[in-house]
């Protein structure tokens, strides 16, 4: 098993969503999402999630193609994440009358 030699401090895009009376917490940076009562028990887990999938990343052996798959770029000391913007846009779909 491979030992983790640093910590890297992260600042990832968190989208919190209301939903059936819960908070779901959900990053696009790793595609990962969870969810608590509300969004401070959803910030803790979602804290908590991250930890729990680099670790899984380090112990498979799978940083590299995962965050590549990702977007995330590969810098001279660390990975850095992809950049995501957030806008509204204005579309007509199709509903039943």
């Amino acid at each position: 098993m491979n030992q983790v030699a640093h910590q890297l401090e992260l600042n990832l895009p968190v989208s919190f969503i209301q939903e059936d009376g819960k908070v779901v917490a959900y990053t696009p940076a790793l595609d990962i999402s969870t969810a608590g009562k509300d969004e401070a028990e959803a910030k803790q887990r979602f804290g908590e999630l991250v930890t729990i999938f680099f670790k899984d990343l380090i112990e498979n052996n799978t940083v590299d193609a995962v965050l590549s798959d990702l977007g995330w770029h590969k810098g001279q000391a660390a990975w850095n994440p992809p950049v995501i913007s957030q806008q509204s846009v204005n579309v007509r779909v199709p509903v039943t009358t």
